[in-house]
């Protein structure tokens, strides 16, 4: 049994001893798996990687012997020796530590590098994950603030360090391939895709549907749009050719607009898609007047191209709010989820704020909050547009403090009723006139209390500066 718990026969054994004893434990292994309770996942999962370890150990044996059958004795006691090595060699690599092997592969790394969440893999198969379009670390699940990758040196010296003291050949670094490269023909059908949006209507259909696929399933695709400042521009012809909107045909243009997503999927061509001059009145125009499907995905597609802090501050100053409010209220679900994320990640920038309190937003999202729609993302933009003086009046007129004090009763949502303390903390800062209402609720039901109580940290602060607001306020009262 070797140290890491993986089944290595007696070397001394013969060939047949040594198949029956890897047999037996294969048996038992498997056995082992099918009786074993569902619940323990992590332990049933290293029962499964001894089953294969041991079964590749099987099939070495096997190959061995046949090989040597059909050897002659000599070149046979050579083969012997070799295999014996080989053997030696393979049950150390499955024996390696655990941080050796990279998360994805699971095998031991060649080329270890740092993601930006500080956790190491083997460089070609992150590689191969981010070119998917992911854009998560994939063993812990965060959300990347970049995708450079960054030698690990050090774990690299210890594999090298690890392998020296059991006198076997460190993994060299070895020249992969691209297997996301684009062959010419690939290069010579985008040209031909991109030509026949010059050409007639059924064509340009045809063309967009499939780019609208081959950008959807290959990120090699997407990253052909980066390589000229024409590709864009050719893209959006059949758009740009049209006099009014009612020529547009509408397949037509949901093609083109979900190309655009998914190009702006792309990290590096964010930058390139939303200062491309025709883009954003394009979608604009989509936000107003395309099938449902286009406008949902035209506001995914301001959503992604609003990651990159400078395509904020340009998609604010086009005046993308005012559709994406307007598309809000009207409350299509097809197209909740995107504009709710849009507005969101736009009115991050401080500009941003002042022009989605002019366009609408605060009353579009309290009409929403108070019907009880996507509470969660559309509370959360509310929390952020309450740093806005104007909005917190308007706040204090549309009912704001009754409808957030109902919340905080009905959700049992820790980061809910945090973000409710919160707008309600800067209405009580700013408007004075709530504080009767907020004082009546907390003497009724003591809901500020509970809160200050029992919420989250940041909940339990907020909460806490409304009460002692409110108490001075009645110790003033009472002392004049």
């Amino acid at each position: 049994m070797a140290k890491s718990g993986v089944f290595e026969p007696d070397p001394s054994l013969t060939a047949a001893k040594a198949a029956m004893e890897l047999k037996k434990e294969l048996q038992r292994l498997v056995k082992s798996i099918t009786q074993h309770p569902d619940d323990e996942i992590e332990f049933e999962i290293e029962l499964i990687d001894k089953s294969i370890h041991t079964l590749q150990a099987l099939k070495d044996l096997k190959a061995r012997n046949q090989r040597s059958i059909s050897s002659s004795n000599n070149n046979n006691k050579k083969q012997l020796i070799d295999n014996n090595n080989n053997n030696s060699s393979n049950s150390i690599w499955t024996t390696c530590p655990q941080e050796f092997r990279c998360p994805i592969s699971k095998e031991l790394m060649r080329d270890p590098v740092i993601l930006a969440t500080g956790q190491t893999y083997d460089r070609p198969f992150i590689q191969k994950w981010l070119k998917a379009g992911n854009r998560i670390c994939p063993k812990t699940q965060q959300v990347l603030s970049h995708t450079i990758l960054t030698p690990n040196n050090l774990v690299r010296d210890m594999i090298t360090q690890w392998c020296k003291t059991r006198g076997v050949q460190s993994p060299g670094l070895v020249q992969y391939t691209d297997q996301d490269g684009l062959t010419e023909a690939d290069r010579d059908l985008f040209l031909s895709l991109l030509k026949k949006m010059q050409s007639t209507q059924s064509e340009q259909k045809e063309a967009a549907r499939t780019l609208r696929s081959l950008t959807k399933r290959m990120p090699s695709f997407r990253a052909l749009f980066g390589e000229s400042l024409e590709s864009i521009p050719q893209l959006l012809t059949p758009l740009c050719q049209t006099k009014s909107q009612t020529e547009i045909h509408p397949d037509l243009q949901e093609d083109l607009i979900t190309t655009l997503l998914n190009l702006s999927i792309h990290d590096n061509n964010k930058k390139l898609v939303a200062e491309t001059p025709m883009v954003i009145p394009l979608l604009l125009d989509a936000l107003r007047f395309g099938t449902i499907a286009t406008r949902a995905n035209a506001a995914a597609t301001l959503f992604t191209l609003s990651a990159l802090d400078s395509n904020k501050l340009l998609i604010g100053k086009s005046g993308a709010l005012k559709p994406l409010i307007d598309l809000l209220e009207e409350g299509h679900p097809l197209a909740m989820k995107d504009v709710a994320s849009a507005i969101f990640n736009l009115c991050i920038e401080h500009e941003n704020k002042a022009r989605a309190v002019r366009d609408g937003a605060v009353r579009a999202l309290l009409n929403k909050i108070k019907n009880r729609v996507h509470v969660d993302e559309f509370l959360a933009t509310l929390a952020m547009l309450s740093s806005n003086q104007k909005a917190v009046e308007e706040m204090g007129d549309l009912g704001a403090v009754s409808c957030l004090l109902l919340l905080i009763k009905e959700t049992n949502c820790a980061r809910n009723k945090e973000n409710c303390i919160a707008v309600l903390y800067t209405i009580c800062y700013y408007d004075r006139t709530k504080w009767k209402e907020m004082r009546d609720d907390e003497s009724k039901y003591g809901t500020l209390s509970q809160v200050a109580q029992n919420g989250t940290s940041r909940a339990k602060r907020k909460a806490n500066g409304i009460l002692d607001r409110l108490n001075r306020a009645i110790n003033l009262t009472h002392t004049a």
